[in-house]
C-alpha cells in the first residue's frame, strides 16, 4: 500500500463511525462529591463509579468529597477546576435545588450541563434509641406545646429533610420560623449526633440510618414516603395522620461548557452502568428506587422541580 493511501486510511479510521463514542471518556472519570463522606451523594457517587468501571466505560476513578452549603461549595469547584473537561462528573440531587433556593450560592447548578437522574429516595425520621420520644405523635406534641425544644439534625439548610419539617410545622400549626433545625455536611457528622443525644430528631434516606436502626441504636418512627417502601418498615407520616409527602432524588452533572458529543457520551456511559450487577446490588442494599432519566428529559426534570420545590418551600414558610 502506498504511503499516502495508508495515512488516509488510519485518518478515516480514527475518524469513522466504527469507533465507540465513549472511547475518549474510558480513561479516568473524576467524581465530585459535594459532600463529606458517609452520606447519601457520597454513596451514590460510590456506587455509580464502581458500576461504571464494571460496565468498562472508565478505567479507574478519582473521588473528590468537599462538603457544605447543600453542595454548593462542591458546585463552585467543580464548575471552575472543569470546565470543557469531558472526564468529570458531580453528584447531585434536589438537596442542591433546595439549598440553592433558600441561599442563593454564587454558582447556580443550571450553570453546569445535566447528565442523568439515578434514584429517588425518601426521608425517614429517627430518635436515638432512648429518646423519650416513642413515636412521632410524642415528638409532635412537644413541637406544637415549645417547638425550640425539639432540636432537628439533617443535611444542609433547604435540604429535603428540612422542607419536610417545615412542611409538618405549617400541618401542626407550628411556625416553620420557630424549627430548631441542626445543619449537618455529612451523613457521619448526623448519625453522630444523633446517636449521641445531641438532635432530638433525625432525617435522612433510609439506607444512611438502616444499621443503626437494625442494631438498635436508633428508633425510626416515620417515613415521608406516599405508601410503605418494600424493606422500609416504617410508618409513613400520611399514615400517621400529616400529610408530609417528600421525595429525595438523586442524579449527575457534568462539567459547564462540555460539546453535544462529550454529553451524549457521559450520558450513554452513566446508562450502560445502571445495568451492571453492581448497581442492581447497591439499588437493593440501600433500598434506593431507580428513576432512571437522562439528556434533555432529565434538564425538563430539573426545571420543573426548582419551579415545584420554590413553591414548597414558600408555602412552608422557608423561603
Amino acid at each position: 500500500m502506498r504511503r499516502d493511501t495508508f495515512l488516509k486510511s488510519l485518518a478515516a479510521l480514527a475518524t469513522g463511525s466504527s469507533l465507540p463514542m465513549t472511547a475518549w471518556a474510558a480513561g479516568n472519570l473524576k467524581l465530585m462529591i459535594p459532600a463529606n463522606p458517609g452520606g447519601g451523594w457520597d454513596g451514590t457517587g460510590r456506587a455509580l463509579g464502581a458500576a461504571m468501571q464494571e460496565a468498562g466505560v472508565a478505567s479507574s476513578i478519582t473521588y473528590e468529597n468537599k462538603g457544605g452549603a447543600a453542595g454548593a461549595i462542591g458546585l463552585a469547584q467543580f464548575y471552575n477546576a472543569r470546565k470543557g473537561d469531558g472526564d468529570a462528573l458531580m453528584v447531585m440531587g434536589a438537596v442542591m435545588l433546595g439549598g440553592e433556593i433558600r441561599n442563593k450560592p454564587p454558582v447556580s447548578v443550571t450553570q453546569v450541563t445535566p447528565i442523568a437522574r439515578l434514584t429517588t429516595e425518601y426521608n425517614v425520621f429517627v430518635v436515638p434509641a432512648d429518646s423519650p420520644f416513642k413515636t412521632m405523635a410524642d415528638v409532635v406534641a412537644q413541637f406544637r406545646k415549645d417547638p425550640g425544644s425539639v432540636k432537628w439534625g439533617g443535611g444542609s439548610a433547604g435540604s429535603t429533610e428540612h422542607i419536610a419539617i417545615a412542611m409538618l410545622a405549617r400541618e401542626v400549626g407550628v411556625d416553620p420560623m420557630k424549627i430548631n433545625y441542626v445543619p449537618f455536611r455529612g451523613g457521619g457528622e448526623a448519625t453522630a449526633a444523633i446517636i449521641g443525644g445531641n438532635v432530638s430528631v433525625g432525617g435522612s434516606g433510609y439506607s444512611e440510618f438502616q444499621p443503626y436502626i437494625e442494631a438498635g441504636k436508633m428508633r425510626a418512627i416515620g417515613v415521608t414516603s406516599e405508601a410503605r417502601q418494600a424493606g422500609i418498615p416504617v410508618p409513613t407520616m400520611k399514615e400517621l395522620g400529616f400529610n408530609v409527602v417528600l421525595g429525595n432524588w438523586r442524579g449527575v452533572y457534568g462539567a459547564a461548557g462540555i460539546s453535544d458529543a462529550q454529553r451524549k457520551a457521559l450520558v450513554d456511559m452513566v446508562v450502560k452502568a445502571t445495568k451492571t450487577k453492581s448497581w442492581a446490588a447497591s439499588l437493593e442494599k440501600n433500598k434506593w428506587t431507580p428513576a432512571l432519566l437522562a439528556g434533555k428529559p432529565f434538564a425538563d426534570f430539573v426545571d420543573e422541580s426548582f419551579a415545584s420545590l420554590r413553591a414548597t418551600m414558600v408555602k412552608a414558610g422557608m423561603v
